[in-house]
């Protein structure tokens, strides 16, 4: 038992040492600094994900909403994740659905979309970023495996590979979400209520070179 135990220990491990990659990286700085401009622009972000990746996504919405390392301001972020809304449009136009039609109920032209799933397969998650691209909505995936359907369709994505059980691509994927929030309370100066800032400078500093 204590080798097996070893064993998964340091599968864990390896999941974050390699997400010390370039193209990880490159990610992680892309998210935070979109997620960044959605805020200085007044938009907010919609995360959805299914069974544990839901979880994931109510999560990282109540990271920004609520409080991360410091007492800040909250950031608007929506897990698509009410009940409610679930069974009624699943009972009455499909599962497939359910995501699709909350971000055309609650999405703006500025806001986010992040899809979280470890297959990459989900039709619910392919049919809301789809519709989220229509209503010029930033798209961002958070995948596993080979990526799946949901590959190529997002603006930005990342494949956690190399590992086939989805708790190992969701710890990857929690670790991402946390040090994403932390970048993006750097890039808008949130330690305090008093470093919350608006001005023009922090949102050219932030634009793509």
């Amino acid at each position: 038992m204590r080798k097996k135990l070893l064993r998964s220990l340091q599968d864990a491990a390896s999941v974050i040492t390699a997400m010390q990659e370039e193209s990880t990286l490159v990610f992680m700085e892309q998210v935070a600094r979109e997620i960044a401009l959605c805020y200085q622009n007044g938009n907010k972000v919609l995360i959805a994900g299914n069974g544990g990746s839901l979880c994931d996504a109510m999560h990282f919405a109540e990271e920004l909403t609520g409080f991360f390392r410091a007492k800040r301001k909250p950031l608007p972020a929506i897990a698509l994740s009410d009940p409610s809304h679930i069974t009624c449009v699943s009972n009455d136009d499909g599962f497939e659905k359910i995501f699709a039609r909350h971000v055309d109920a609650l999405g703006q032209t500025g806001d986010i979309f992040i899809a979280l799933s470890t297959s990459g397969n989900s039709k619910n998650l392919i049919e809301a970023a789809l519709l989220a691209k229509q209503k010029q909505i930033k798209t961002i995936s958070f995948l596993g495996k080979e990526g799946g359907e949901l590959f190529g369709i997002s603006d930005l994505q990342w494949v956690v590979t190399g590992k086939y059980y989805s708790d190992r691509i969701q710890e990857a994927h929690m670790c991402a979400m946390h040090i994403i929030i932390e970048m993006v309370e750097n890039y808008l100066q949130l330690s305090s209520e008093e470093n919350w800032i608006h001005d023009k400078k922090l949102q050219n500093d932030l634009l793509p070179s």
